[in-house]
């Protein structure tokens, strides 16, 4: 009993982390020396050094864009704790002869908290706890600074944030396809976990590059649902895509049809793999994706029918409903495909599958 009780007496003594303590203590110096840096950029000249002599010999005040006038103190709270720092001051030269107070771009004005600290008090939040068990939850992260005032203002942050993107106007985007999808996610809702289900709508640039446009959560997947969804893009200004990538849900379909009858639609080669597999046990995936992979990247559309028939007589023999799942996507499966009646680049098509 005496053993134990010795033990338990220095319970989480070992809970100091040098490496941590370390860190937190040169946090300050750290960020003084990055928005030094950044006003030494700007006056082309670091703290207390001389003004530079200009290579062609013309005037030197030309070079210099203001002057330094002290510091100010400011507390930062990030995932590292609590600090106060000391924020340089400089006055910049204007082009009417006055001049302007300098804002470091790195910490922005009235800024408290780093993004980093905001994005974890959100995330903390958003997983279910309340304001009050935030502030708990992260007392040892902050040093006890985060109140329960603190989390609803970052909340209220976030949710701003959230709507402005919602409405955020798509005349300028150059979207040229869009991938439509549904997904179930599990979330904390009122203390308990759950799924919903939301409706995801991703758009492909003319560069290839893509890019997040619609985030829904509707109930579903039915038509009146999608409908919803596309009729909010096209009112935020979403130009008529040239194609449009699906994973072959009905109520999808019946909007698609509603609102862009004429645009061609690809179905999804990656979905359709995962259709082909839950219809067959596992001792018969790899058979099923060597053959699926032989004919969606067939060299012509002469190869893709070839091996596109050959692979339904195979496996209406060998596992009916593979066979079945396959010829339920018809032509669309190859819709993308470079060899098709609108070739697209072999790279678009790789980025699809």
């Amino acid at each position: 009993m005496q053993s134990t009780t010795e033990s338990n007496s220095h319970l989480f003594d070992d809970w100091f982390d040098p490496i941590e303590t370390g860190i937190r203590d040169r946090v300050r110096e750290l960020i003084e020396e990055m928005i030094r840096s950044e006003l030494d950029a700007v006056l082309s000249r670091p703290r207390y050094g001389r003004r530079a002599e200009p290579a062609d010999g013309s005037d030197v005040a030309a070079v210099v864009t203001g002057h330094r006038h002290g510091s100010r103190v400011r507390t930062l709270t990030g995932t590292f704790g609590k600090t106060e720092i000391a924020v340089p001051r400089a006055r910049l030269n204007t082009s009417d002869g006055k001049t302007t107070e300098w804002k470091s771009q790195a910490l922005r004005k009235y800024q408290r908290r780093t993004l980093a600290a905001d994005a974890l008090i959100a995330g903390v939040y958003l997983a279910g706890t309340n304001t009050r068990r935030v502030r708990r939850a992260l007392r040892s992260v902050f040093g006890g600074e985060v109140g329960k005032d603190t989390v609803s203002r970052v909340w209220r942050k976030v949710k701003g944030d959230w709507d402005a993107w919602n409405s955020r106007s798509l005349a300028d985007e150059p979207i040229v396809r869009l991938i439509l999808d549904g997904t179930v996610v599990r979330v904390r809702l009122d203390r308990k976990a759950t799924s919903i289900s939301l409706l995801v709508v991703i758009g492909v640039r003319t560069n290839g590059q893509k890019v997040l446009l619609a985030i829904k959560q509707m109930g579903g997947e039915s038509t009146e649902a999608w409908r919803t969804v596309l009729d909010d893009l096209i009112k935020r200004g979403l130009r008529r895509p040239e194609l449009l990538i699906v994973d072959g849900g009905t109520g999808r379909e019946s909007a698609i049809a509603a609102v862009w009858d004429s645009v061609p639609v690809q179905r999804c080669t990656v979905h359709k793999h995962r259709n082909l597999l839950a219809h067959a046990p596992e001792r018969l995936h790899e058979e099923i994706s060597d053959d699926y992979n032989d004919m969606i990247y067939a060299a012509t559309r002469e190869d893709i029918e070839k091996r596109r028939k050959a692979f339904i007589r195979k496996w209406r023999l060998k596992h009916r409903a593979v066979a079945d799942s396959l010829e339920e996507a018809g032509d669309r499966l190859f819709n993308l495909h470079p060899s098709a009646a609108k070739p697209m680049a072999q790279r678009s098509y790789d980025e699809c599958n």
